[in-house]
């Protein structure tokens, strides 16, 4: 497969491994997370570790910031926006706030850069 320059293609399948979706489900529980710490929750060695997160990096959906010998990381801010942005053009009627679930009639689609109506 021919690598590809779109940036939605580099996201998607960034985040289709299953070691870089560990690395992001680990970065959504905590506001940022040491490199080092990486290793036990994905059970790889460091260096596989630093390629996983290079690769998230390119892709844009996580940033990071060197602190003396440590590096820090976070999901990059832009993240949800990217997805939802993706996501509104391959579903019907775009992305549906989570919090307007179960209220028996189908909510209005959530237009991606808009926020979700206050509950």
């Amino acid at each position: 497969m021919a690598r590809t320059t779109n940036p939605d293609v580099q996201l998607l399948a960034a985040l289709a491994d299953p070691t870089r979706l560990e690395i992001m489900r680990e970065l959504a529980a905590s506001p940022e997370v040491c490199a080092c710490d990486f290793t036990s929750c994905c059970d790889v060695s460091q260096p596989t570790v630093s390629h996983h997160l290079k690769v998230l990096r390119e892709a844009g959906a996580v940033i990071s910031e060197r602190r003396g010998n440590w590096v820090f990381y976070r999901i990059a801010p832009t993240l949800q926006e990217r997805l939802a942005a993706i996501a509104g053009t391959v579903m019907p009627g775009g992305l549906v706030p989570l919090a307007s679930l179960g209220r028996g009639a189908r909510p209005a689609p959530l237009v991606p850069g808009s926020r979700p109506p206050a509950v």
